[in-house]
């Protein structure tokens, strides 16, 4: 991951659904103007979810998502579907891609309950314009008289030209804002598709940082970055270029060192640093060497706060007073990053945690996006940060969590914990 790109985890995810050869990788093509995805005539030739990053105008940077179809059968088949449902949980903006031709059916119906009840925005495409008589359905989110025009010349090319009437009525009624009717094979509605796209995006204000709104302009804030083998070489880590750049974007001033060089850097400033923010797996060393008149706290704290729920990862970490012998945990990690000798996840957390208990629980670890829908069974979940993650993938592990009542913290937090600095080290952002 480049410093200058946006990374997955921030860019808005756009999810395409539908049943096979509804023209789902047709119109991802479309929207995109790229061939990102393989067109074919042969049902199912979408066999795993394909993403691609990329900037989408007027939306911005975005992941576009396609899907094998819901409507896949066989062993396989569920297989597929069950890996397109799990796309949901990552989906900012979902597109329901529907046949204009054969209309909506029971799939449909499902997906749309889905989406509502994941509380996604969405619109229902129905795609394949040119083949559809649209002479008896109302447009009030398009030109009519250009849809007219439109559908008047492809349709003198095509006998087979109708929508099934049970759907017709409900395609484009004006109290349905959710419908609307493009062509992927002649590019028409597609401008109209990305404009109400970008609608769906929320626009409240209410932007959110990871650590701007804890500082002012000019502050000095120290940064603790380790350098150890599973330190990517010639780059940083994505938490701590996050970090960098939100402050650079309030004014404040980042120095970064590794925590053996924090003494010396703290003495050689003329200004007490506003805010000392360290790698959590050199917390302990780090809390003993910060004067405690300098606040101190994590990435993955700050990553908790950012993308998850703060208060649900601070109470989730009292669990760790109850574990015992033969308690499985589940240790998660948001990216698929090759595990090196001293892994803080693997090895160094199960390590701290058998320190703290004076059990042996049972570890269990998932990465990607290999999480778990019941997770019933496990006594406790210590998550990552989840900078790889979008917010509504990070959210919808903690609901799951809470929902199964299931306690779930985070690796900075069950750190401070179990070393006794959590109270410290979450005192800066107000608990």
């Amino acid at each position: 991951m480049g410093i200058n790109e946006t990374p997955s985890g921030e860019r808005i995810h756009i999810g395409f659904f539908g049943r096979r050869n509804a023209g789902k990788s047709s119109l991802v093509n479309a929207v995109t103007g790229q061939d990102l995805s393989i067109v074919s005539e042969v049902r199912g030739t979408t066999t795993d979810p394909v993403s691609k990053s990329m900037e989408l105008l007027p939306l911005g940077p975005v992941v576009i998502i396609d899907t094998p179809g819901i409507d896949d059968e066989g062993e396989l088949g569920i297989k597929r579907v069950g890996k397109s449902r799990q796309v949901l949980n990552k989906t900012d903006i979902a597109i329901l891609v529907v046949d204009g031709v054969t209309g909506t059916g029971s799939w449909e119906e499902e997906m749309i309950r889905l989406f509502e009840k994941k509380e996604i925005p969405y619109l229902v495409v129905y795609n394949k314009a040119d083949l559809c008589d649209l002479n008896e359905v109302s447009l009030p989110q398009q030109n009519a008289a250009a849809t007219a025009q439109h559908c008047s010349q492809s349709v003198s090319n095509t006998t087979d030209s109708k929508i099934a009437s049970e759907s017709a009525p409900a395609l484009h009624s004006a109290a349905d804002q959710h419908k609307i009717y493009v062509s992927a094979k002649t590019g028409f509605g597609i401008h109209d598709l990305k404009e109400r796209m970008a609608r769906l995006v929320s626009t409240d204000g209410n932007e959110k940082h990871l650590v701007a709104d804890l500082v002012n302009p000019l502050d000095i804030v120290v940064l603790v970055v380790p350098i150890d083998k599973a330190a990517p070489k010639g780059r940083l880590i994505l938490p701590q270029q996050q970090v960098i750049r939100d402050l650079l974007d309030t004014g404040a001033m980042p120095i970064v060192c590794r925590e053996s060089e924090l003494t010396e850097t703290l003495n050689s400033l003329k200004k007490k640093p506003s805010l000392v923010i360290t790698d959590s797996q050199v917390f302990p060393l780090v809390d003993r060497l910060t004067p405690k008149n300098i606040r101190l706290t994590s990435f993955s704290i700050l990553f908790a706060r950012y993308k998850g729920n703060l208060t649900q990862a601070v109470h989730g970490a009292r669990a760790l007073n109850s574990i015992q012998d033969g308690d499985k945990i589940l240790i998660s990690e948001g990216c698929t990053h090759h595990r090196q000798c001293g892994d803080i996840g693997t090895e160094k957390l199960p390590n701290w945690i058998r320190e703290y208990t004076g059990k042996q629980p049972d570890f269990h670890f998932t990465s990607g996006t290999e999480f778990p829908e019941d997770v019933s069974r496990y006594k406790l979940i210590v998550h990552c940060g989840g900078c790889m993650l979008n917010e509504r993938e990070m959210r919808s592990r903690l609901r799951s969590a809470a929902d199964q009542e299931i306690p779930m913290t985070n690796y900075g937090i069950a750190i401070a914990y179990m070393k006794g600095i959590l109270e410290r080290s979450v005192e800066c952002l107000g608990l």
